[in-house]
C-alpha cells in the first residue's frame, strides 16, 4: 500500500478545507493510504515513511505560513538526500495570487530533489482588509473541486506506479 503524506497549515480555515478535500478525494483510491497532518505536528519520520507529498498552506505576506516553514525548516536536514525523486504537490491559500508561497515552496522541494507532479493549486479569498484577512474563510465547492481533483491525481498516480 502507498502513502501519501498530507501536511497543512491553517489559521483561518482555508487551508485544512483544501487539505480535508484532497484528502477524502485521494482516501476514496483502492491500495492508498492518507494521513493528514497538521504542520506543527509533523515530522521527518513522516515525510521518510510516505511515498508521495501534499503540502497545504496559505500565503502570508507573500510567503508560506509561519507554521508550515517551521515544519519544513525542522525537517530538511533530516530527510535531505533521502526523499529524492517522490512526487508532490501544493494547494495554496490566498488572498491575492499566492505566487510568492508556490514558488517558495517549490524552491525547498527542488533542495529535496522531489518531484513536482502537478502545478500549484491557488484557491484565491480575495480577502485583501485586516478584517478579511483574519476572519475565518468558508471555501465554495468550486473552490474545493480542484483541490479535490489535485487529491484524487495525486493518489491514482500513486496507485498506479506512475509517480
Amino acid at each position: 500500500m502507498k502513502r501519501l503524506l498530507i501536511v497543512w497549515h491553517s489559521r483561518t480555515g482555508a487551508a485544512r478545507a483544501m487539505a480535508g478535500a484532497a484528502a477524502d478525494a485521494a482516501a476514496a483510491e483502492d491500495g492508498i493510504e492518507v494521513v493528514s497532518k497538521p504542520a506543527e505536528q509533523a515530522t521527518a519520520d513522516d515525510l521518510l515513511g510516505a511515498d508521495g507529498y501534499l503540502f497545504a498552506a496559505p500565503e502570508n505576506l507573500a510567503a508560506l505560513s509561519g507554521e508550515m516553514k517551521a515544519f519544513l525548516d525542522r525537517a530538511y536536514y533530516p530527510v535531505l538526500e533521502r526523499l529524492n525523486g517522490r512526487p508532490y504537490a501544493a494547494m495554496i491559500a490566498a488572498g491575492s495570487d499566492g505566487s510568492g508561497a508556490a514558488r517558495q515552496l517549490a524552491r525547498i522541494a527542488t533542495g529535496w530533489r522531489l518531484r513536482p507532479v502537478a502545478e500549484p493549486v491557488v484557491v484565491c479569498t480575495h480577502a485583501q482588509s485586516p478584517e478579511a484577512i483574519l476572519a475565518p474563510k468558508r471555501l465554495s465547492e468550486a473552490d474545493l473541486a480542484p483541490c479535490r481533483e489535485l487529491g484524487a491525481a495525486l493518489a491514482a498516480g500513486l496507485a498506479m506506479g506512475v509517480f
